[in-house]
C-alpha cells in the first residue's frame, strides 16, 4: 500500500523540479533552444511508486528504470495511461518479452540481435510499434554496453528494416568525469553521428532524439542538442552508492 506524500514531501519535490526545469531553460537559451524541445526523463531507479506517485501529481509524465524486473511491478501498481516509461538501461535478451509489455520506449538497444528479438517479441505479443533509441559505445568502457559507432550502421539497417520497431534517436552514457566540460566532446560526437543518420533519411518521421546528459552534466548535454536528459539524484535525491543519474 502507498502512503500518502504531505504537502512537505510534494512541496520538495515541486522545488527540485522547478530548479531542474529552470536550469534546463537556462542552457537551452545559451544554445539558441526552446525549453519545449527538451524531455525531462525522471529517473526513478531505487525509488518506489510512491514517490513517482508523487512526482505524476506536480506533472511529471516521463520516468526512467534502468531494470525491468525493478521497474514492472511500479509499472503495473500505477497503471496511469498518461504516464510515459522509459527503459534507460541494459536490456538482457531474456527480458525483451517483458520490456516490450511494460515500456513505451527503449533507449539501450546496441545489437542486431537484440533489434530482431524485440522485433519478434512485437509480433507476438501484437504490438503495433515500439519506438527505441540506439545506445552508441563512444569512449570504449567495458562496463557499459552500446555498440561501437564503427557498427552503427548495422543496427541501423536491422531497426528498419523491422517490421514493428521505430529508430526514434540516439542516446550516450559518456564516462563519468567531475568536470562536465570534459564530457561535452562525446555528446558533440554523438550530435554529429544523429545528424549524419537524418541526413540519410533513416529516422523517417522521427525527430531523431539525443537521449544524453544526467544530473552532473545534463546543462552541457542541452548545449550540445539533447532532446532527452536523463535525471534522478537532482530531482529525488541520492537513494544508493551508485554514481549519480
Amino acid at each position: 500500500m502507498m502512503m500518502p506524500a504531505t504537502s512537505a514531501d510534494q512541496n520538495e519535490l515541486r522545488s527540485r523540479f522547478d530548479e531542474v526545469h529552470q536550469r534546463m531553460e537556462r542552457a537551452a537559451h545559451r544554445s539558441g533552444r526552446s525549453l519545449q524541445e527538451i524531455k525531462l526523463i525522471a529517473v526513478t531507479k531505487t525509488h518506489p511508486a510512491s514517490v513517482i506517485q508523487e512526482a505524476i501529481t506536480i506533472g511529471a509524465a516521463d520516468f526512467g528504470e534502468n531494470r525491468v524486473q525493478e521497474a514492472e511491478g511500479k509499472i503495473l501498481s500505477i497503471d496511469n495511461g498518461s504516464v510515459t516509461w522509459h527503459l534507460i538501461g541494459h536490456l538482457q535478451a531474456n527480458k525483451a518479452r517483458r520490456a516490450v509489455k511494460l515500456f513505451n520506449v527503449i533507449h539501450s538497444v546496441d545489437s542486431v540481435e537484440l533489434s530482431q528479438r524485440l522485433d519478434r517479441m512485437c509480433e507476438e505479443e501484437q504490438r503495433a510499434a515500439l519506438s527505441i533509441l540506439i545506445q552508441v559505445d563512444l569512449a570504449g568502457e567495458e562496463t557499459k554496453s552500446g555498440v561501437a559507432e564503427s557498427d552503427v550502421n548495422a543496427v541501423v539497417q536491422a531497426v528498419n528494416e523491422a517490421q514493428h520497431l521505430r529508430l526514434s534517436g540516439l542516446m550516450v552514457l559518456p564516462p563519468f568525469l567531475d568536470d562536465p566540460e570534459r564530457v561535452r566532446p562525446y555528446f558533440r560526437r554523438l550530435r554529429e553521428l544523429r545528424d549524419r543518420l537524418k541526413s540519410e533519411g533513416h529516422f523517417g518521421q522521427e525527430p531523431g532524439h539525443l537521449s544524453m546528459g544526467m544530473t552532473h552534466d545534463f546543462e552541457v548535454a542541452i548545449e550540445e542538442g539533447a532532446t532527452m536528459v536523463r535525471i534522478g539524484t537532482a530531482l529525488f535525491g541520492q537513494r544508493s552508492v551508485q554514481s549519480p543519474v
